[in-house]
């Protein structure tokens, strides 16, 4: 399978067979890198990094998979770039396009990664956006597989806040790779109806399902995974916090959402996560609202069924994955 020079924008734009072969060569480089066997094919190859949100683990994902890969990488962060600012999106896209063998994006609107795309003339890769969160999608799919031996068949419950990055993209890999998705949430949190008719679209292709509901007993009854994410998103204010808090407490990942799933089930968190204090934002809450946990309680997040720092790790043998696969991998380089 040949995808080099592809972009990596959106889960949607890739078929089940692509989307399983970045997986099997993500799990092939992770059992290279496990044994110290070199994977770096793409020496004198440099990507470039932009970051309009900062991130822990996307920025480390990337840089140490492109060291890996045998190429240098250039961080470009908000005060280091002048994107949309003195210079235009197609502008910014053709300069670096002429320097580097890869962008990588992180940012706001999905139309800015799509336009760098569109000019670059590489690969450009979507490290996170306002509607989709593609390489997260990856990481998420192999730790999964990792976990149950299987993508078809396995359900998933999203609990929180399903309208934006986090939740779009679950539903559409789970769509994609033939699991069961379900959003268990308030329905002002829903996703969008546009984005759920061609979910259940592909679902209906592939033998998943999407399914909708308010009803935390229905939703997370013995379900595979339990996944939830942060109540506010990088770059919303501050005075949404008391709404949110309000709105989504109900779908708070607790023991009894675990118990309801199931003795095998496991829970997933893109991270950071906020189930204790042990944060200035988690201080600054629990002292405004009198909470000690968020999204997940740490009883959850510490337990036996918490796979979150495998998912963690996996972001960067996928991202190594999707950088080699569409930069171009010599042939035969990957069992």
């Amino acid at each position: 399978m040949n995808l080099k020079g592809r972009s990596f924008l959106k889960i949607l734009d890739f078929t089940p067979e692509e989307i399983t072969y970045m997986l099997d060569v993500a799990a092939d480089l992770k059992e290279k890198k496990k044994k110290g066997v070199p994977v770096d094919f793409c020496r004198g190859k440099n990507v470039a990094l932009i970051f309009e949100k900062t991130s822990t683990r996307t920025r480390c994902s990337f840089e140490v998979a492109a060291n890996d890969l045998g190429m240098g990488a250039t961080y470009l962060d908000p005060a280091g770039s002048q994107i949309g600012k003195k210079e235009s999106i197609a502008d910014t896209a053709r300069v670096l396009g002429r320097m580097y063998e890869g962008i990588e994006y992180r940012g706001f609107e999905q139309k800015i990664v799509e336009e760098l795309a569109k000019y670059a003339g590489v690969p450009v890769w979507n490290g996170l956006t306002n509607e989709f969160h593609p390489t997260q999608m990856l990481a998420d799919l192999l730790t999964i597989r990792e976990h149950f031996g299987h993508l078809k068949g396995i359900k998933l419950t999203y609990m929180g806040d399903a309208r934006y990055n986090m939740g779009n993209s679950l539903m559409a890999a789970c769509a994609k790779m033939g699991m069961h998705f379900t959003a268990c949430t308030t329905k002002t949190y829903f996703p969008s109806a546009e984005l759920v008719a061609e979910c259940e679209r592909i679902a209906e292709q592939t033998g998943g399902s999407i399914r909708l509901t308010e009803s935390v007993e229905e939703g997370t009854k013995n379900v595979d995974v339990i996944y939830t994410d942060v109540w506010v998103s990088m770059g919303e204010p501050d005075e949404v916090w008391a709404s949110r808090i309000h709105d989504l407490m109900p779908y708070q990942v607790n023991r009894s959402v675990m118990e309801n799933a199931g003795e095998n089930a496991v829970f997933m968190h893109c991270l950071p996560a906020f189930h204790d204090l042990n944060t200035k934002i988690g201080k600054e809450i629990g002292a405004k609202f009198g909470i000690q946990e968020m999204e997940v309680t740490d009883e959850v997040f510490e337990s036996g069924q918490s796979i979150v720092f495998d998912e963690a790790e996996n972001r960067m043998h996928t991202i190594k994955a999707v950088m080699a696969i569409t930069i171009g991998m010599p042939e035969n380089t990957v069992s």
